[in-house]
């Protein structure tokens, strides 16, 4: 079995570059609602949870997460080859969330508009934690010991722990565990769930899936006041680092995983890579990419009647190329791809009307759905491009920063705003912010940058891993 998926590894890249993207493009009204979530829409950004709506932008973190549940089956998977106990694995999986949960909180907390020093200080400071991050996280090369590598580690975390407990922030106070990062608590608490969700059903997707209907009926009863639904959904042993409504993703982490064991499963399989399909493929594969922005447009748009019939058509199209595929290839992995993202997504699209209509915020049935079922399209058009090696500077470039997203996700908060501001060039960045274009081209710099940042990493192999 191949060590990596280059086509998951691209979609984990893409999320994670159009997440940085998202965050970096020009605020207020230079540009059009759809490149912002469709809940914030220009020109003050203000929280609407009743306009109903997704764009491309609530498409990165769903993707991501999408992503990540795949990864679950072939990274522990690797550790119960490798003999790996059962009490070994559950550490690995708990220490995990727990590394996760400390990026979160030392991330946050660190970021330098938070913090109440100088202003050299302040962007020095969070230079010095990125580095810090870096000792922490890396996975060291094999020319530096385990023990070496284990000392740097510890240092790492002392140095670091010590930062929080004397950081004082504009409020007046310090270390605080309510200040955290809310997409890396997120992804912490979906670590450990998902992880024991796979481990408890390893083999047994059915029996995944059939976790999904308890998660949605202690959502749907936990508002009856009295009930003891609603004692499990407001528990929390600490506010924010944990709470049941995190569990909503599941039902986007879950298929993740399905995905994942399909990959696993097909990985030995050589004739995914025959070129007798090369036309079905890449038909399918533009088709695939299609139905994203087709549902994009049409849900955005609210043109819902016209979203659902020209979706059908199109995935009945994917179904019939999918199996030709499988005809030709004896392969099943498209049409397992094909089945499954047509499926949620017209579940999707049939829940749309429930909760006011889809939204991430505050997310939605219809929602875990519809992105759930274009991501497995998505990963589906990757690979297609992959076996065909079709494409490929593209998805390589992808994948070489999915192959290392924790450092994307910091590098701008931590690395390039502290350095531009202490070059004085954010003005320059700024200054962009009076067209469409330019409001566009500043997050296209800004997110080059950080990919850069990111690439140098994965070129030298200093890999960050919880």
């Amino acid at each position: 079995m191949k060590k990596r998926s280059e086509s998951l590894d691209a979609l984990r890249g893409f999320a994670i570059l159009a997440m940085v993207l998202s965050g970096s493009i020009a605020f207020g009204n230079v540009l059009p609602g759809w490149m912002f979530h469709a809940q914030v829409p220009p020109p003050d950004h203000t929280f609407h949870p009743d306009l109903p709506g997704i764009t491309w932008v609530d498409l990165v973190f769903p993707f991501f997460l999408f992503s990540m549940g795949a990864a679950f089956p072939l990274a522990l998977n690797k550790k119960i080859e490798q003999g790996a106990s059962k009490w070994e694995l559950t550490w690995s999986i708990v220490q995990r969330g727990l590394l996760l949960v400390f990026f979160s909180l030392f991330t946050m907390h660190i970021r330098a508009y938070v913090n109440n020093d100088s202003n050299t200080t302040k962007w020095l400071l969070a230079i010095f934690s990125f580095a810090l991050v870096h000792f922490m996280f890396v996975q060291w090369p094999a020319y530096i010991t385990k023990k070496t590598a284990l000392i740097l580690k510890i240092a790492a975390f002392a140095v670091g722990i010590f930062i929080l407990s004397q950081l004082r922030f504009k409020d007046g106070t310090g270390f605080s565990l309510k200040r955290f990062d809310i997409i890396l608590m997120v992804l912490a608490n979906m670590a450990v769930f998902g992880s024991v969700a796979w481990v408890l059903t390893r083999n047994k997707p059915w029996h995944r899936l059939l976790i999904l209907p308890f998660i949605m009926g202690v959502f749907l009863s936990g508002a009856v006041d009295g009930s003891w639904t609603k004692t499990l959904f407001t528990w929390t042993p600490a506010t924010g680092l944990y709470s049941f409504y995190y569990l909503k993703y599941l039902f986007i982490i879950i298929p993740g995983t399905i995905a994942g064991e399909w990959l696993m499963a097909a990985a030995n399989n050589k004739t995914v890579t025959h070129t007798s399909f090369k036309t079905e493929a890449m038909i399918l594969a533009l088709l695939s990419f299609a139905l994203v922005i087709v549902n994009l447009i049409g849900l955005y748009g609210r043109y819902l009647v016209s979203n659902l019939l020209i979706s059908a058509g199109i995935a009945a199209l994917c179904l019939y190329l999918s199996k030709r595929i499988a005809q030709k290839t004896g392969n099943e992995l498209f049409v397992r791809f094909t089945q499954a993202g047509t499926y949620l997504l017209l579940l999707g699209l049939v829940f749309e009307a429930y909760q006011g209509g889809i939204k991430k915020d505050i997310s939605t049935y219809s929602y875990y759905f519809v992105t759930s079922g274009l991501a497995f399209y998505v990963l589906g058009g990757c690979l297609l491009l992959e076996a065909q090696q079709t494409g490929m500077k593209v998805l390589s470039f992808f994948a070489a920063n999915g192959k290392n997203p924790m450092v994307a996700y910091v590098a701008g908060n931590l690395v390039l705003i502290p350095l531009m501001a202490l070059t004085h060039t954010t003005p320059w960045l700024d200054s962009l912010n009076t067209s469409a274009w330019g409001g566009f081209l500043r997050g296209v710099i800004f997110t080059g940058i950080v990919s850069l940042i990111t690439l140098w990493f994965v070129r030298m192999k200093w890999f960050w891993k919880t």
